[in-house]
């Protein structure tokens, strides 16, 4: 019995309805297991004060944003699987089989629901994904600059700097300016001599790569300790550099940061390599979406599960794949179109012989590669 037309578009549209609420479900259960997970990580590590707890909560939102790429692939993906698994299971793939309908004609409900997903993955991954990256090492470069101000408490000795530490000592601080009252600052000169500053007013700030600190009104002592060598000099004026390499990042110093538009126009293979990743995700968003028609195949007799494990199987061997042939092209060992195109065919190619064998689940493999090969 041939179901009509009007019953398959209301079976399509029902079955895209189901993919969409077991997509939101599936989403927010990656998210929250991927945010609390990233969440304790940040907590251990604000413990130990490698990252200040009032930057946790900012850091979390860039980094679920770096993720979501990932996470719209997996959520599709898992979605058809469930799906598709359950309609193996209560036979109804085997009654539209046995109606004379392909799996075939699952590919155009399945597109119509990974398109958005793979237009979105796209979006993301080229606009988006750069901007919260660079966003976010700004952010984490400039809470580093501010909480190596912040030990600096008034009345509190306090000594800072790895290179050339200096040991300061300020009346009144404010963190938030870098502005200072009353300051005497200690080093040990080069020479072997100690010198000691004090001033009425200084001000820490930024100067390209170097963070400096602007004293005015005061003196410096300069001289041996034990010696009557001690030198008296008056400023109006003076500038101490605190530390250098301190420059707030610029996009292009990483190529996770860099634009697509700049990643276009590049010829080193790093940028080629980001520009060859950001486009395999949404092809492989596709092509994963169809891959999960065939591996859906699910025999109630046996009730084995054996598909999820090997739908686990094909995406890790898909993603790594495509890892490396990204370090190929960061390299220069491979050029970026050549890396971009073998991982993308072999799994779509595979997709055609896995559902040339299980639109036909009495036949066996042999036959659906003869069949794939010979074109009929």
């Amino acid at each position: 019995m041939q179901p009509n037309y009007r019953n398959f578009m209301i079976y399509r549209r029902q079955f895209i309805k189901e993919l969409s609420w077991t997509a939101v479900g599936i989403f927010l259960i990656l998210l929250v297991v991927l945010v609390t997970t990233q969440t304790i990580n940040l907590l251990g590590r604000a413990a130990s004060g490698r990252v200040a707890i009032d930057a946790v909560t900012t850091l979390i939102g860039f980094w679920t944003i770096g993720l979501t790429p990932v996470l719209l692939i997996l959520t599709a993906y898992i979605s058809i699987l469930s799906v598709l698994t359950r309609y193996w299971r209560d036979s109804e793939m085997v009654i539209w089989l046995s109606c004379g309908l392909s799996l075939r004609n699952w590919i155009v409900p399945l597109l119509k629901f990974a398109v958005p997903f793979a237009v979105l993955v796209a979006l993301v991954s080229m606009l988006i994904q750069p901007w919260a990256e660079w966003r976010s090492r700004e952010f984490a470069e400039l809470l580093k600059q501010k909480q190596e101000l912040s030990l600096i408490e008034p009345g509190v000795f306090r000594e800072i700097g790895k290179s050339h530490p200096r040991i300061y000592f300020i009346e009144s601080f404010n963190a938030d300016t870098g502005q200072g009252k009353n300051l005497f600052v200690r080093e040990k000169e080069k020479n072997g001599k100690d010198s000691t500053i004090f001033a009425k007013r200084g001000e820490f700030t930024q100067d390209g790569e170097k963070r400096i600190l602007i004293l005015e009104d005061g003196y410096r002592y300069s001289g041996t300790p034990g010696r009557a060598d001690y030198e008296r000099v008056a400023f109006s004026k003076m500038t101490l550099i605190i530390s250098v390499n301190t420059l707030v990042i610029d996009p292009k110093q990483n190529r996770h940061t860099i634009s697509t538009s700049a990643l276009l126009a590049s010829d080193k293979p790093a940028y080629k390599a980001e520009l060859m990743w950001r486009i395999s995700l949404p092809i492989s968003v596709l092509i994963l979406s169809l891959m999960a028609l065939p591996l859906s195949y699910f025999n109630p007799r046996t009730g084995h599960t054996y598909n999820i494990l090997i739908a686990i199987v094909i995406f890790l061997i898909y993603q790594n794949g495509l890892t490396f042939l990204r370090d190929l092209v960061e390299d220069g060992r491979l050029p970026m179109w050549l890396g971009l195109v073998p991982m993308h065919l072999i799994m779509f190619l595979l997709f055609l012989l896995l559902l040339r064998w299980r639109d036909r689940p009495a036949a066996p493999l042999r036959t659906a590669l003869t069949s794939l090969i010979g074109g009929h």
